[in-house]
């Protein structure tokens, strides 16, 4: 059984550790370790989430199953992106899911959850930036019906920047 959660501040600590087990298998190769290492410890830090977490902005979604963590989503509402016309979009910030929970169809239901979300927000699409090496996701996402609308350099480090494809899903 299921169940999705909006996240509070009381997660923050649980979001830092969850954000860095799901963003290393899909990204933990895509630097150099120390550009990898730097991202982590200042982007998925306990004191970065209660910053994101106390904007309203930022809208977190934990994914429980059977009462155990197994991934979580950050939609933004209304956050435009020059590749697209429509100014009421909603940004798919994150959507990950630790290792043990791959394949077994749980991306798709909180895909579906945000998707829902955002229609209910009066938003016209979602879009999301994937690097482009991260062919699983992209597999995934143009299943949903996401089409490529641009390119975007994902930075890492002062030194390193990933490529990375913007896809857009008009409602």
């Amino acid at each position: 059984m299921h169940k999705i959660v909006k996240a509070s501040l009381k997660d923050a600590k649980l979001l830092s550790k969850l954000s860095v087990d799901t963003f290393l298998p899909a990204h933990g190769h895509s630097a150099p370790k120390k550009d990898i290492d730097s991202y982590l410890a200042e982007n998925f830090n306990e004191t970065n989430f209660i910053k994101e977490l106390s904007d309203a902005e930022n809208q977190y979604y934990l994914f429980y199953v059977d009462d155990k963590i197994a991934g979580y989503s950050k939609i933004i509402f209304n956050k435009e992106n020059k590749n697209i016309a429509s100014k009421n979009c909603t940004n798919l910030s994150r959507l990950y899911f630790l290792k043990e929970f791959y394949s077994l169809g749980l991306g798709k239901i909180l895909f579906d959850f945000n998707c829902k979300l955002a229609k209910e927000n009066k938003q016209s699409g979602l879009w999301l930036a994937v690097w482009v090496e991260n062919q699983k996701a992209i597999s995934f996402y143009k299943k949903m019906g996401f089409k490529k609308v641009g390119d975007f350099n994902f930075k890492i480090s002062e030194t390193h920047s990933n490529p990375n494809h913007i896809l857009y899903l008009a409602f």
